[in-house]
């Protein structure tokens, strides 16, 4: 997969209510800054996501999803990433939820994304390692890439045992890394990959060598100099609702400096924990509060508090959405959708507040099928219904189409001369029943007509505008349309209900 930067990146029917370049600078120039501060080497645990950042461009509109990215792009000659997964997490499979891919694959589409780019990544840390099976054939892979990898390794007592953690038989029995540049960003596919007690493995490691380092965090959410319920850091508890994360304020932050600032509960309960550790590795902590561990500037960056506010309240309704689908699907408790209800409440936000939905459910009604719609950038809302050619998601799709491209609602952007041998290619040699075509197979018929007809090449060219518009569906979707919208960069939450 390559590169794409994100030029002219804005959410549907959005006010910009963030500076990016501002951003880019300030964040940059402040990294360096914490890098002097330990003698001229850092280890960054990147919390969230490196690249394709959506949630953070969907609640700090004008935030691009490559914005951490095009930062280290700024400090690139100074930079190296290791990439840390766990490699429970690899046996059992785990998968990204908003891409749909399972970790490991993560790992080697961000390896193929940093080194397109010209960062450099010097290695991969199979964390959590206890000789699993399908770890080590992931390692195999990895190699065959001519990537290194270490393994770290389960420490008992982790971290409440001290004596050990800071032992031979703790972060001295794990892989040391070899590094080369003053700035070590350790990343990941997704939370709990193990990214701290790598930092933290390898201050023991420098330390036993002689070598100065420190560590900091930049975790983008909560927005530490935001309010504590600030509508930005409940979409935060919200897009981590399975994590039981919990935003609140750093008490130590309070008692050293008297001054209110957000952190999460992980954070918070582990620091004492973190300050003992520094002690041990390097003599004293240089650190006051879990706060002062963060290196992240983007509250400083915005510039429209109410178009943050209004975006941040959008993400908590999509997110409740979500989560009934999940709970639907058997993979979401009924506790997590407390939470969402709870995180609604405190945000003043309902499902009545989702626009789409709405008129996805009026053209149900309407139509008696399942129905679709979809909110374009300049806030017109636009239909789908289920025929017997297309389903709604498809249908929704080709009239998005159509209306921002100034296509006569009328015209038929794909021939029956194509749709046909579609249909029947899947009724009589794949095995399916429904002979209604999906949205791939849509624009896969939209592009063969494009080569001939100047409405649909027209259509097509209208792709790129769907990115960051909401579609609702009054069905749970399946798995090729989901998948779809969301390479498309849309914003997509459905009804709670199978067709």
């Amino acid at each position: 997969m390559g590169f794409k930067k994100w030029e002219g990146f804005v959410m549907s029917n959005s006010k910009i209510g963030f500076d990016n370049e501002k951003y880019l600078k300030m964040q940059s120039e402040h990294i360096r800054e914490r890098i002097a501060g330990f003698g001229g080497k850092l280890y960054l645990e990147f919390g969230g996501k490196l690249y394709d950042d959506y949630h953070a461009s969907r609640v700090l509109p004008g935030f691009k999803p490559d914005s951490k990215l095009q930062m280290l792009l700024q400090l690139k000659d100074e930079a190296e990433i290791v990439i840390v997964i766990n490699a429970g997490d690899i046996e059992k499979n785990k998968v990204r939820g908003d891409l749909g891919i399972t970790y490991d694959v993560d790992v080697i589409r961000l390896l193929n994304v940093f080194t397109g780019i010209g960062l450099y990544v010097s290695s991969v840390v199979l964390t959590q390692y206890e000789g699993q099976r399908q770890a080590d054939a992931f390692q195999k892979r990895l190699e065959a890439l001519g990537v290194k990898v270490y393994h770290h390794y389960r420490i008992e007592g982790y971290p409440s045992d001290l004596h050990k953690i800071m032992s031979d038989e703790g972060y001295g029995r794990n892989d040391y890394i070899e590094t080369q540049r003053r700035l070590v960003v350790i990343t990941a596919p997704g939370p709990g990959s193990g990214k701290m007690a790598t930092c933290l493995s390898q201050l023991y490691h420098e330390n036993k060598r002689g070598i100065a380092a420190g560590y900091a965090k930049f975790e983008t959410f909560p927005i530490w100099n935001l309010p504590l319920r600030h509508p930005v850091n409940l979409a935060y508890e919200a897009a981590t609702s399975d994590l039981n994360d919990v935003n609140m304020i750093d008490p130590y932050h309070l008692d050293a400096y008297g001054v209110t600032t957000v952190n999460y509960n992980r954070d918070v309960e582990i620091f004492p924990v973190l300050n003992a550790m520094f002690e041990r590795i390097l003599g004293e902590s240089p650190y006051k509060s879990p706060t002062d561990m963060g290196v992240n500037m983007a509250g400083n960056c915005i510039i429209d508090d109410d178009a943050v506010r209004e975006a941040a309240k959008e993400e908590i309704v999509r997110r409740y959405y979500i989560g009934l689908c999940g709970r639907k699907k058997g993979i979401v408790s009924d506790d997590e959708i407390y939470k969402l209800e709870l995180l609604m409440k405190q945000a003043g936000v309902s499902t009545v507040d989702r626009k789409v939905a709405a008129a996805a459910l009026k053209r149900e009604e309407e139509t008696g099928g399942p129905a679709a719609a979809m909110e374009l950038p300049d806030g017109r809302m636009i239909t789908g219904k289920t025929s017997n050619l297309m389903g709604a998601a498809s249908a929704v799709l080709l009239n998005a189409l159509k209306a921002l491209g100034g296509i006569d609602d009328k015209v038929l952007l794909m021939s029956p001369e194509v749709i046909e041998p579609i249909q029947n290619l899947k009724i009589k040699h794949l095995g399916n029943r429904n002979p209604r075509i999906h949205t791939d197979e849509t624009l896969i018929a939209l592009s063969i007509c494009a080569a001939t007809d100047s409405n649909a090449r027209l259509a097509m060219e209208q792709l790129e505008k769907l990115r960051g518009c909401d579609v609702h569906s009054t069905v749970i979707l399946s798995e090729v349309d989901e998948r779809i919208f969301k390479r498309l960069g849309v914003n997509l939450t459905c009804e709670p209900k199978f067709n």
